[in-house]
């Protein structure tokens, strides 16, 4: 073997050693990519099948995620307009909208606190909690079977080390 031809071949294998340690750091990317792009995969999906039984019940989706959100507020919560829209991650105005709505198929009512008479709280009718039964039977029925799948892309999520680093970080 000739010199330039050693000098030829001699290069070779730091990059190939090179290339595959991009190539595993480029294949832990992807299977991180492929683990957020599945955990949202899955959640879409279930959002998808939350809207189809919301309007076939008659609602729109944020009608039911306001029952939803009414019904299982916890209890050191006051069922105000704000608190709502609080926990529905939307703005005051929309939820007066959603609760006339609601008011308007008697779902829901408003009611004048007793603690504070300028302050309107919202209370789920037994109307509006049959309604929020159904839905809610069908959606723990769904989540039996497609939560074992939504379970396991958070865990691959998780298991990330990002996602462990990010745990683990110190406080500053």
């Amino acid at each position: 073997m000739s010199i330039s031809s050693r000098r030829a071949a001699a290069p070779l294998k730091p990059r190939a050693r090179a290339g595959a340690a991009r190539s595993s750091k480029a294949q832990r990317a992807e299977l991180d990519y492929r683990a957020l792009a599945e955990i949202r995969y899955q959640i879409r999906r279930f959002t998808v099948f939350s809207e189809q039984q919301a309007r076939a019940a008659g609602l729109e989706p944020q009608q039911h995620q306001l029952l939803l959100a009414l019904k299982g507020l916890p209890e050191a919560l006051r069922p105000s307009i704000g608190v709502l829209a609080e926990r529905l991650a939307v703005k005051h105005h929309t939820v007066v909208g959603l609760v006339d709505r609601l008011v308007g198929a008697g779902l829901v009512r408003r009611s004048p606190s007793e603690l504070d008479h300028r302050e309107i709280l919202i209370e789920i009718t037994t109307r509006g909690r049959g309604v929020l039964r159904g839905l809610s039977l069908r959606h723990e029925a769904e989540l039996q079977i497609a939560g074992p799948a939504l379970v396991h892309a958070l865990q691959r999520v998780l298991a990330t080390p990002a996602a462990h680093a990010l745990r683990h970080r110190p406080q500053e």
